[in-house]
Formats: structure tokens, C-alpha cells, sequence
């Protein structure tokens, strides 16, 4: 054992025009995700690889960011560039199917083939998750959602971080992860005791892995 480590920068993924339905990235979300992979490369960092949770608005994300930090000087490289399940949003199960998180009932109907918006509102969970100011921390504080809980969540990114040590060489001492907001604000509660809020666009946090399991969570900085 060498004490090896890998730092994952762990950001939410670009803006879009609504989060109803897997949209694609705005000009302004592309645009900035570039921004942000120029921030990352004129950092000092020139070799990363890329993972992307397996929705179109994180896998753009990773793209833009890919282009823009490659964009500066023939020494940026991207060495991977794939699409991780561990990096999704946490899954929740509402009438034998797995459903995103949206803001109606009916979006939630609409993932759920023959299911009616009463007999959506008829389920605790999703009433209560429904009529919540701040939906994201309905579900981190609630003891026993109906699928994924935020200590799940947190516990699976931070395994998936430690699993990019496995084989020495395989991946740069720098990878980014472009994810959503319950998965940083899952992170947040239980790595650093305590829940921000909604995250801004290209924000979040530096997961730090180490050999043996350890894992430290940082907000990170800035990229651009």
C-alpha cells in the first residue's frame, strides 16, 4: 500500500431551461461548463478523466467541460470520459417503478404507466414530498423514503471514489464528476453535518479518497 489518493471534483451539472423531463443543457449551460474546464486546466491540472451520471444534461455537462479544458494548450488531456450509474439520482420507487425526482404529480404520473395523480397524492412520501417548500430536504430528512436514503447515497459515491484506486494507473490523481443536487446535497449532510441548500450550477464538492476507504469531503473552489 502506497497511500495513494484521487481527488473527484464532484459539481452539479449545467443549467437547464426546466427539470421537467431529461433536457439538454441551455448555450448558457454549455458555456459555462467550458468556463469551467478552462478554470480547472489553468489550475495546474492537466490530465483528468471524466464521469457523467447517465441523464443528457450531465453527460453534456462532461462534454463541455471536456472541450473546454482540452482548449487550453496541447497538454490538457482527457483520459476517460464515461457515464457512471453512481453518480444518478437516488432512486425511488413509487408503484413498482423507479421514478426521477419532479415537482408535480402529474410528471411523477407520467414516469408511471396507468398511475392517477390521486392515487400518487395518496402515498405519504410523495404528498409530502410535493407540497414541501424544499422538496431536495424533505427527502434528506426523511427516515425512510421509499428507495434510496441520503446516508445511501453519500455512502455509494464515496465507494465509487475509493473504487478509482483499485488499479494503480488506470485513472489520473484528478477526476470529475458531473452529478445532480439531492447527490451534493446528500454528500453535504453527511460528510460535513450539515445541508446548504440548493447548489448553484458547476458547484460542489472535492472528494477526497484514499487507500484503505478513507474519504474527506471539501467544498470545492471555483473553476470559472
Amino acid at each position: 500500500m502506497t497511500g495513494r489518493t484521487v481527488r473527484m471534483i464532484l459539481l452539479r451539472h449545467g443549467h437547464v431551461a426546466s427539470h421537467q423531463g431529461d433536457l439538454p443543457l441551455t448555450d448558457e449551460g454549455r458555456h459555462r461548463a467550458e468556463r469551467a474546464g478552462v478554470g480547472l486546466r489553468r489550475a495546474g491540472t492537466d490530465l483528468v478523466a471524466m464521469f457523467a451520471g447517465p441523464a443528457l444534461r450531465a453527460r453534456e455537462t462532461a462534454d463541455a467541460f471536456a472541450a473546454g479544458f482540452t482548449s487550453v494548450g496541447p497538454s490538457a488531456r482527457v483520459v476517460s470520459s464515461r457515464v457512471s450509474p453512481a453518480l444518478r439520482n437516488p432512486d425511488l420507487w413509487l408503484a413498482g417503478e423507479r421514478v426521477e425526482m419532479v415537482s408535480t404529480a402529474a410528471a411523477f404520473c407520467d414516469q408511471v404507466r396507468g398511475l392517477t395523480e390521486c392515487e400518487c397524492l395518496e402515498v405519504p412520501f410523495f404528498a409530502g414530498f410535493l407540497s414541501a417548500p424544499d422538496r431536495i430536504a424533505w427527502w434528506l430528512h426523511c427516515k425512510h423514503p421509499p428507495g434510496d436514503d441520503a446516508a445511501g447515497v453519500a455512502a455509494r459515491v464515496a465507494a465509487f471514489a475509493v473504487s478509482l484506486l483499485d488499479a494503480p494507473g488506470r485513472f489520473p490523481p484528478v477526476v470529475v464528476g458531473v452529478t445532480h443536487s439531492p447527490v451534493l446535497r446528500a454528500i453535504a449532510l453527511e460528510f460535513l453535518r450539515e445541508d446548504p441548500g440548493e447548489p448553484d450550477y458547476l458547484t460542489g464538492y472535492s472528494v477526497l479518497a484514499t487507500e484503505g476507504g478513507a474519504v474527506s469531503v471539501e467544498v470545492s473552489s471555483g473553476l470559472g
